[in-house]
């Protein structure tokens, strides 16, 4: 059966959870595979992801979001609002990480959207298709890039 109201995803990650939580928390790092960001790791701070607006679901272009909460390396959560008008999704956006082999296994739930709701089920459709090619292309090319540029162990 599936949950209109929560995506969920998960994607292998050939890199340790340090440079995976690094990925999700380094605001320059963020901006490059999800959005452009005022981010900051710390309980309560308020931040946005600025981006294109999108019409068709009544998006204005900025997620209003809040770090709920984490554990480093772990888990982190945050709210994830659109305030659109005739949108109005108010969300919580969640990161697990867990260690597998020389990797992480990195999973997302991207829950709260409302099942009656016309334009929140649209955003849904969209964005359950886009959150699994963002990790697992986006994210994956940036951590690529970024074990690049950190010198061997010892060096």
């Amino acid at each position: 059966m599936t949950d209109f109201c929560t995506i969920r995803t998960d994607q292998f990650l050939p890199y340790p959870p340090t440079q995976v939580w690094k990925a999700l928390t380094d605001p320059d790092l963020l901006a490059r595979w999800l959005m452009p960001n005022d981010f900051r790791l710390a309980v309560g701070h308020h931040f946005t992801f600025k981006n294109f607006p999108i019409p068709a679901v009544s998006f204005g272009g900025t997620v209003y979001c809040e770090v709920l909460d984490f554990e480093v390396e772990r888990r982190l959560r945050i709210s994830w609002v659109d305030r659109g008008e005739e949108n109005g999704l108010n969300s919580t956006v969640t990161w697990r990480l867990e260690p597998e082999g020389n990797g992480t296994h990195l999973f997302l739930e991207h829950a709260g959207f409302d099942p009656n709701h016309p334009l929140q089920q649209l955003g849904y459709k969209m964005m359950s298709q886009g959150w699994g090619r963002i990790v697992g292309q986006r994210m994956a090319k940036v951590l690529a890039e970024d074990s690049m540029s950190v010198p061997p162990e010892g060096i």
